[in-house]
């Protein structure tokens, strides 16, 4: 769905933006700008893409952290700092305080991917292991600012941190100053909030799309509402962007300055961390991946669109055990990942013999499951599941039929 957006005055401005730049000089890298010829023909026009997962910590959440942190008075500095994060804000806390020589303490969920707990300590933090889900994260880390004088670092609702992340905006418009559409992921919308910020002060004329997981979606009612509107048990695994309520100050930002917001489904965010894997050769967590899914629909499902395209990468850390599953739920969207549950007669050779039935039908078998003591099966059946990789929606019909043909009954 498409929600177009207007409204209020914004709370930070280009020259904010500017600043930050000239304070992030040295600090975070200007990312590169690659193209996409994949995309390009998919869309019909040019197709860029902001490579913010090769940012260091591995995403553009540093940029916000550092202006942030850098601003703060002496003695907020001598406090230390306290966040909370499931990933890459905790990354992006940990680096920008450990360059500015303050303390940080950063609460994340116990259920924490393991890499991203051990970069963030490696960055220098003090992690805090709190809670299952990140609102009582959250609500740990404000206790602990509030006990002990810690500043408490938002990871998108405040100016520093919307100014910060605008300067992904000024380096779009640097290395690709024909952009006519810039379509980047929102959780919070810090991140679209800078970016529209730095943009549409420079080049009103360019269409700023955002872009949210389906299940986790608090932009487009709120928008609706004409407020933030909190979404109850938000669910994605694109946890970059799994916000349950906007931001107030980007919130304001998005609703007069981001065009439209679209939301996208788990398939289509599988199918586009898979396309950046095999067609761009980059690592990209689903979050990141966001403004790619908007675009495999084509021009048409985003109501044509003028090139230069640019889709902003946010982020690329994803948990390797996350990855395998995504990759294979991206495959099985696309029809290139088969998983089938037969019974066959429980003899010797049985099994070899349904093997050899895939092998002719030309599909590579990735893993089997075999069962003989189910209840349910008779004395002389077996059940077996079968994941397989295919080539396609058509190559899968192939292979059910050739299972069919050979008189095996599938289970569905």
């Amino acid at each position: 769905m498409s929600y177009s957006t207007a409204g209020p005055l914004r709370a930070v401005t280009l020259d904010d933006v500017r600043g930050a730049q000239k304070m992030l000089s040295g600090v975070a890298r200007v990312t590169a700008m690659e193209s996409s010829r994949h995309l390009s023909q998919l869309v019909g026009v040019p197709v860029y893409l902001k490579c913010e997962n090769l940012q260091r910590t591995g995403s553009f959440k540093l940029r916000g952290a550092y202006v942030r942190i850098a601003g703060l008075l002496p003695e907020e500095r001598a406090a230390g700092v306290v966040a909370a994060s499931a990933g890459n804000h905790a990354q992006g806390v940990a680096l920008a305080s450990s360059l500015l020589g303050v303390h940080a303490t950063v609460f994340m969920p116990k259920g924490a991917p393991l890499p991203k707990v051990s970069a963030t300590r490696d960055y220098g933090a003090e992690v805090r292991l709190h809670g299952q889900v990140v609102d009582e994260t959250l609500a740990a880390a404000q206790e602990h600012a509030a006990r002990t004088g810690a500043v408490f670092i938002h990871p998108f609702d405040h100016p520093d941190i919307i100014a910060g992340q605008g300067t992904v905006g000024l380096e779009i418009l640097e290395q690709c100053p024909k952009v006519r559409t810039i379509v980047v992921g929102i959780g919070g919308g810090g991140l679209a909030a800078g970016v529209a910020v730095a943009v549409k002060a420079l080049r009103p004329e360019v269409r700023i799309i955002g872009v949210q997981a389906e299940g986790s979606a608090a932009y487009p009612p709120s928008l609706a509402a004409g407020r933030p509107v909190t979404v109850e048990s938000p669910s994605t695994m694109a946890d970059g962007i799994r916000v349950a309520r906007p931001g107030d100050v980007p919130f304001a930002i998005v609703e007069e300055l981001v065009d439209e917001v679209r939301t996208v489904t788990e398939g289509e965010l599988s199918a586009a961390l898979l396309l950046c894997l095999e067609r761009a050769k980059l690592v990209v967590e689903p979050a990141g991946a966001s403004p790619v899914a908007a675009l495999l629909g084509g021009a048409d499902g985003l109501g044509g669109l003028e090139g230069p395209v640019v889709a902003v990468l946010s982020g690329g850390n994803v948990d390797p055990v996350l990855l395998q599953r995504v990759l294979r739920h991206g495959m099985a969207a696309q029809g290139r990942y088969l998983a089938v549950r037969l019974r066959l007669a429980d003899r010797p050779g049985a099994l070899a013999t349904l093997l050899g039935v895939l092998s002719v039908a030309d599909a590579n078998v990735l893993d089997v499951s075999h069962v003989r003591t189910d209840p349910r099966l008779g004395l002389t059946e077996a059940e077996v599941e079968l994941h397989l990789e295919t080539k396609g929606p058509a190559h899968c019909a192939e292979v059910r039929q050739a299972l069919r043909d050979a008189g095996y009954t599938i289970i569905d």
